[in-house]
C-alpha cells in the first residue's frame, strides 16, 4: 500500500525560504518520477514541480520557475522542495503526488507579512 506524507509547512513571511519534504513508501522509490502539487482556497490544483525516478529530469510550473527547485533522495524516499523568495500568491496546500495517483495529505504554506 502506497503512503505518502509531506512536511514543512508553515507561516513564513514573504521574501523568506521554505523547504518541503515528502516521504513515501510501499512502492520502489527510485523506479518512479515524482511532484509537487498545490492548491490554493478558491483554485483548482496545479503542478508545481517534477522530477524523474533518478533526478535527472525536472520540471517547473511558470508561476515558480527560478525560484522553487525539486530534489529527492532515492535513499531515504524522500522529495524535496526548496522554495525561495515566498510571495504571498504562495500560500496554498501542498501535495506530494506518487504512482499510480497516490497523494499525501498535504502541507500548509501561508505567506504573509
Amino acid at each position: 500500500q502506497i503512503h505518502i506524507v509531506e512536511s514543512g509547512g508553515g507561516l513564513v513571511q514573504p521574501g523568506e525560504p521554505l523547504t518541503l519534504s515528502c516521504v513515501a513508501s510501499g512502492f520502489t522509490f527510485s523506479d518512479y518520477s515524482m511532484s509537487w502539487w498545490r492548491q490554493a482556497p478558491g483554485k483548482g490544483r496545479e503542478l508545481v514541480a517534477g522530477i524523474s525516478n533518478r533526478g535527472l529530469s525536472l520540471n517547473y510550473g511558470n508561476s515558480v520557475q527560478g525560484r522553487f527547485t525539486i530534489s529527492r533522495d532515492n535513499d531515504k524516499n524522500t522529495v524535496y522542495l526548496q522554495m525561495n523568495n515566498l510571495i504571498p500568491e504562495d500560500t496554498a496546500v501542498y501535495y506530494c503526488r506518487g504512482p499510480s495517483d497516490s497523494w499525501g495529505p498535504g502541507t500548509q504554506v501561508t505567506v504573509s507579512s
